[in-house]
């Protein structure tokens, strides 16, 4: 809540990493600052590449592709005024917030050491190594199943010791629907709360085509 009586409550968007099978919250990041602008596709997913055929012309063979792009923005100059405080900052700048960010899209240490002694035993991993569940928020009406597409980090002040302490990060990301995971993953649950949500948006929409000026269809 902010100082100024009466003030919104701001909710914060970020990202939540998930265990795939439990869905046991593994790490959290929110953003220091919601972003200012963001920019969603959606990509309907129709019968064949021209609507030819008079039969297909309205049929849908699944959920739209949808994608969102959209830039966080990160300083720890606040922080370092005050090191006692905020001693991860003081010590690795944003460091820790970046590797956090970036954890999902990358195997774990020991999941590349498992694989390496496999390999060493004359074993071969048939299924690559599965990476937690990203969940991007945000607000409450937006808690999407995302595969990270796009990660651009652009670090653009330094303390002392060459940690970055402001950086802009642009991130593309596109929606993982049930296509993807499936109905029974916690992913294809999460996809099903947000379709469900929005067409409950849409139903908020009373107009009628008479008010389009429109006599009859």
């Amino acid at each position: 809540m902010t100082g100024f009586p009466g003030a919104p409550r701001v909710v914060r968007g970020g990202f939540v990493l998930l265990d795939a099978d439990t869905g046991r919250p593994l790490r959290t990041v929110p953003f220091q600052f919601n972003p200012d602008a963001l920019t969603r596709t959606v990509q309907p997913q129709g019968i064949g590449p021209e609507p030819g055929d008079r039969l297909e012309a309205l049929r849908l063979k699944g959920p739209p592709h949808e994608t969102y792009k959209f830039e966080a923005e990160f300083d720890a100059a606040e922080q370092l005024g005050d090191p006692d405080a905020h001693p991860v900052e003081a010590r690795s700048g944003l460091f820790p917030v970046l590797a956090a960010l970036e954890s999902g899209m990358y195997p774990s240490v020991a999941q590349l050491l498992a694989e390496d002694r496999m390999a060493g035993l004359g074993m071969i991993e048939v299924a690559p190594v599965e990476a937690p569940l990203t969940v991007l928020v945000l607000g409450r009406s937006r808690v999407l199943p995302v595969r990270i597409t796009e990660f651009t980090v652009a670090e653009e002040a330094f303390d002392a010791a060459l940690n970055p302490i402001r950086a802009r990060v642009s991130v593309g990301a596109r929606v993982l629907t049930v296509d993807d995971l499936g109905f029974r993953h916690k992913g294809g649950l999460l996809y099903l709360q947000h379709h469900r949500a929005r067409e409950l948006f849409a139903a908020q929409v009373t107009r009628t085509p008479t008010d389009l000026g429109l006599t009859s269809l």
